[in-house]
């Protein structure tokens, strides 16, 4: 809730429902998905979200604002979570299919880590549609070797700077990847509560974000100057 970019973002409406909604709904539609847990983090601000969880029956865990990969950790550790699939709860529009294509694909070959965003100055997936997936035993690893800020925050990136030390999977987008309708800004909020206007089917899939920008790519243009990844990549010059 207390992003600075937008402020309370992931309970700010699309239409009837919240991001968080979306977020919660497209998952649901995944078949693969074991069970959905929602970490938050220990500030007063984020009282609301607990409240949202209890409403939804979804367990939850509260940890660390700012060390995000310590609340990833110790939320696995006490839920008994054996494999992660990390969605961000800033993606609304995240496609359940998707999800299961790349779980698929983690169960059955020997990787430490399934995703569609790398690499991560040029992802192979729209933004909004960030997946990934690893075990408990490698979140162990880089929970006790991440010592950057930057690894910290954003959890992940301590396996793909270092692919020497993990058995890495990136499997690209089969259609596009420059879209943005993730939520970081109030004209990626327009847009999103756009996109849902428009694509009446549920879950909203890619391919129709991606249909939809086919026929009008002008709708796309309102939070196209963007950049992606900005939160990371700001990360990484404070440490410099």
């Amino acid at each position: 809730m207390n992003s600075t970019r937008l402020q309370g973002k992931v309970l700010l409406k699309l239409d009837e429902f919240s991001v968080l909604d979306y977020v919660i709904s497209q998952v649901r539609a995944s078949k693969n998905i074991g069970k959905i847990i929602i970490a938050t983090t220990q500030e007063n601000s984020d009282n609301v979200i607990v409240e949202y969880a209890k409403k939804n029956g979804l367990p939850y865990f509260r940890g660390d604002e700012n060390d995000v990969l310590d609340r990833y950790y110790k939320c696995a550790k006490e839920l008994k979570c054996k494999n992660i699939v990390r969605i961000t709860s800033d993606c609304p529009l995240i496609d359940p299919e998707i999800i299961d294509n790349l779980i698929e694909i983690f169960l059955t070959h020997d990787l430490d880590y399934v995703t569609n965003k790398l690499p991560i100055n040029s992802p192979s997936c729209n933004q909004g549609s960030e997946i990934e997936i690893f075990s408990f035993n490698v979140l162990k690893k880089i929970w006790t070797y991440s010592k950057k800020p930057s690894e910290r925050e954003h959890v992940t990136p301590y396996i793909y700077n270092n692919p020497s030390k993990f058995k890495i999977l990136n499997i690209p987008s089969k259609g596009m990847n420059s879209l943005r309708y993730t939520i970081d800004r109030e004209n990626d909020l327009k847009l999103v509560q756009k996109i849902v206007s428009l694509i009446k089917n549920r879950p909203i899939l890619t391919t129709n974000i991606e249909t939809l920008f086919r026929n009008d790519a002008s709708l796309f243009q309102i939070n196209s100057e963007y950049q992606r990844n900005a939160g990371y990549f700001k990360s990484i010059q404070n440490e410099k």
